[in-house]
């Protein structure tokens, strides 16, 4: 192995390491977070007024004039 294979390897080896260090440390965090994200309604717009059950309204149809 040369000499950039080798330190392309121990970089890879760190990054996985602190990879796997930072899920470890925040795993009841990160699974609280997962699992609200398994639970949300990607249909549903958060910035929409809440009370409104119906599907978006339809654009305008452009008007045609008859010649």
């Amino acid at each position: 192995m040369g000499k950039g294979t080798k330190r392309a390897a121990v970089v890879f080896g760190a990054l996985a390491l602190g990879w796997l260090a930072i899920e470890l440390a925040f795993k009841p965090l990160l699974d609280r977070a997962r699992g609200a994200m398994d639970k949300s309604d990607p249909a549903r717009d958060p910035d929409g007024d809440g009370d409104d059950a119906s599907p978006p309204a339809k654009p305008p149809q452009a008007a045609t004039a008859d010649l």
